[in-house]
């Protein structure tokens, strides 16, 4: 019973009849047209599979890189998995290995590893590891590229003209950002308490390695936050203003191997036909929002990760349905098409036509439960930690960030304050 009053608590309308969330709707909520021009790139080879990181020396061969910079994290480094990488080299000379990377890579740090790839000599970079591992590579692909010193000089860097192509291989570690296939890195500005997204071309890996040894070791707790994740790229990537047809097609993909193995990832860790489904799915989500962008929940996200500290794959766990219902307004057709990939076809089939929106939100809404239940994800801001003291400048910041621009919805000042207000206590 419980569950069912969240679950209306999160469905019904505002009292004025109109649904829940604040701004003026983009067009007239009948269903968006697609966008008469489009553009889709996704240059990185994939290597997806059963012992798929023993090929990293013949990759790295065949881009010409002779002593390569390993970029990783301590704990993987503990638990040895950067073993298992640097066995993968053989007697390849590694130019330098760097695994003082944070939670939440910042400017400094890129800055420092740039240094000293120049210090050492390395030709090419090698990074195992989450976002943070895989964001910070990509900051200093782009520094040594363009020959400067200070990440913070390259803001705008979609802008920037093609610099020294530096080999990049990726190998991820968790099934959630995505960042193996996608030309977005997010780095923290220290001094402003921000987190800042650079968007290029020039960020994208030569190479992503999917491997489920890579994601083995990750905590049920982690599993379901990072899948959540997966899922958030999907769907805003399906819902914003810049999606296409290949992007869909990448999105939709991405949900229904995300609805088929997310849960047996989380309960059987060790499984690596879930694993390897969930790094498929992760890599086919960053591909559709690399091309198609993002939007609100990705916007609050990164403003809360950036003044709060909360973990990215959490905040969009919380954030995701209040994001649905924000957009509902404009995006009923678009959320009853994955009504099908979410939950299935025999519930699309019996869903009516006008309430398959609503059920796609409930199915989310579901999926949270259940992981809160198996994991402790937590379901609220308050659950997570965050002072709604903080609210105004987490809305703030969040105005301030690209993904707002492409939300299917205008993204106001208040339309914050009330996502966050829905998301702080249930």
């Amino acid at each position: 019973m419980a569950g069912q009053r969240r679950q209306e608590k999160w469905l019904q309308p505002d009292r004025d009849g109109k649904e829940s969330g604040c701004g003026r709707a983009a067009g007239n909520g009948d269903g968006r047209q697609m966008t008469p021009y489009f553009e889709f790139t996704n240059p990185t080879k994939l290597c997806s599979g059963k012992g798929a990181v023993d090929n990293l020396a013949y990759e790295l061969q065949i881009l010409g890189v002779q002593h390569p910079m390993i970029l990783s994290d301590a704990v993987l480094e503990k638990i040895g998995t950067l073993r298992v990488v640097l066995q993968a080299l053989g007697d390849r000379k590694i130019g330098r290995i760097f695994t003082d990377i944070p939670r939440d890579s910042s400017v400094e740090v890129v800055n420092r590893i740039a240094q000293e790839y120049r210090d050492y000599g390395c030709d090419g970079i090698v990074a195992l590891g989450g976002g943070s591992v895989l964001d910070t590579a990509k900051g200093v692909r782009l520094l040594i590229g363009q020959g400067s010193d200070n990440l913070l000089d390259l803001m705008g860097c979609e802008c920037l003209p093609q610099g020294e192509h530096i080999p990049f291989l990726a190998i991820p570690t968790t099934a959630g950002t995505g960042s193996e296939a996608t030309a977005v890195a997010v780095i923290r500005n220290t001094e402003r308490n921000i987190k800042m997204e650079y968007i290029s071309q020039q960020l994208m890996p030569d190479v992503a390695i999917l491997d489920a040894r890579m994601t083995q070791t990750l905590p049920p707790r982690i599993t379901a936050s990072t899948g959540m994740d997966t899922l958030c790229h999907a769907i805003e990537a399906y819902s914003c203003m810049q999606k296409n047809p290949l992007s869909d097609a990448y999105a939709v993909a991405a949900i229904e191997l995300v609805r088929g193995n997310l849960m047996k990832a989380v309960c059987c860790g060790r499984s690596r036909k879930a694993r390897l489904a969930m790094a498929n799915a992760s890599f086919l989500a960053g591909a559709a929002f690399s091309n198609s962008m993002v939007g609100v929940v990705h916007a609050v996200g990164h403003a809360l990760g950036g003044v709060c500290h909360i973990a990215h794959g959490d905040a969009m766990n919380i954030l995701l349905p209040a994001g649905m219902i924000f957009n509902r307004k404009v995006c009923r057709e678009e959320y009853a098409g994955l009504l099908l990939y979410l939950a299935g076809p025999e519930v699309y089939v019996q869903t009516p036509k006008e309430k398959r929106a609503d059920r796609a939100i409930t199915e989310v809404l579901r999926l949270r439960r259940r992981l809160h239940q198996l994991t402790g994800l937590p379901l609220t801001l308050k659950e997570a930690g965050v002072d709604p003291a903080k609210f105004p400048e987490v809305a703030g910041v969040a105005l301030n960030d690209g993904a707002v621009i492409v939300n299917p919805r205008q993204v106001t000042y208040e339309s914050v304050i009330r996502i966050l207000e829905m998301c702080y206590g249930e």
